[in-house]
């Protein structure tokens, strides 16, 4: 069984954040260049991220491997990926997309930051797959490794092909959260604009930071399982979020304001008024 869920599980991971843009830009007629956006933030950010968490590591006590404080490890490491992350989210909204000031818009980019981070994971899961599948067709590979090298493939491979089917299927259904719950960051960024207000940056930072702390320390303390049950809690949260923040009308409801030229998915505003000559006429002030 795990031969198929666990490709299924990688190829849901790399192809649900596709559907899902798909789905915005028919729905609300969206430019992909939002989705691009949100996932050249997700990119920008690890650049930041990867270096920084390397560094930490190495001068934060407590942060280093297996032997690390799980406490430490979750609240520095979800604090450093909730700050580079909503910077770069921010920062690409306010150079890149300008024009990017819509609830509608932070949907599209969102999924975007989300799509590619799930698209990435399910990359590597998928390489996972195939490494793993063929080790255990072709055991004599190992031969050459050291001993205490050889022993922690070993128990790596035993981990990995002794999972039930659906722990194998908990990657895929993670990814589900974890779209929902960046979506409702992009629109919590959003408000910075919206609302002419940086407060709201730091709520995002403040929101990512806790999901992730608490979704590391669970999984240090409890099954893969109950973990995500967790993390389907932050999702339904954020999902209240993003429809807290959804405008009262939607602009969608109008087709004459979104033009099918519009670049970032954003009203044109192109609506006339022409009132009849008689009226303008009739209701003209004449003074003496």
């Amino acid at each position: 069984m795990l031969i198929y869920t666990y490709p299924l599980s990688a190829l849901w991971m790399f192809i649900f954040p596709i559907l899902l843009g798909m789905m915005l830009a028919k729905k609300y007629r969206l430019s992909w260049q939002l989705f691009l956006y949100g996932g050249a933030a997700f990119i920008l950010a690890q650049l930041f991220h990867l270096p920084l968490n390397a560094i930490l590591t190495r001068i934060v006590p407590g942060l280093g491997g297996a032997d690390g404080h799980v406490i430490v490890q979750a609240a520095v490491f979800a604090f450093t990926a909730a700050i580079t992350e909503e910077l770069a989210r921010y920062s690409i909204l306010r150079n890149k997309l300008k024009n990017a000031r819509s609830w509608k818009a932070a949907l599209m980019y969102g999924t975007g930051h989300g799509g590619f981070e799930s698209m990435v994971i399910g990359i590597l899961a998928g390489l996972t797959f195939i490494n793993m599948l063929a080790i255990q067709n072709n055991p004599g590979q190992l031969s050459g490794l050291e001993p205490d090298k050889l022993a922690m493939v070993q128990q790596q491979l035993t981990a990995y092909w002794s999972a039930t089917w659906y722990e194998s299927l908990m990657g895929a259904v993670e990814r589900i959260s974890a779209m929902i719950i960046q979506i409702s960051l992009a629109v919590i960024v959003m408000q910075v604009f919206l609302r002419d207000n940086k407060s709201w940056l730091w709520a995002a930072i403040g929101w990512h930071w806790f999901v992730n702390a608490v979704s590391v320390w669970s999984l240090s303390q409890f099954d893969i399982v109950i973990t995500e049950l967790i993390i389907g809690v932050f999702a339904l949260t954020s999902l209240m979020i993003i429809l807290y923040f959804r405008p009262v009308r939607d602009e969608g409801d109008t087709p004459s304001m979104h033009g099918p030229g519009s670049a970032d998915g954003l009203p044109t505003y192109a609506l006339e008024f022409s009132p009849p000559t008689d009226k303008l006429d009739s209701s003209r002030y004449t003074g003496p």
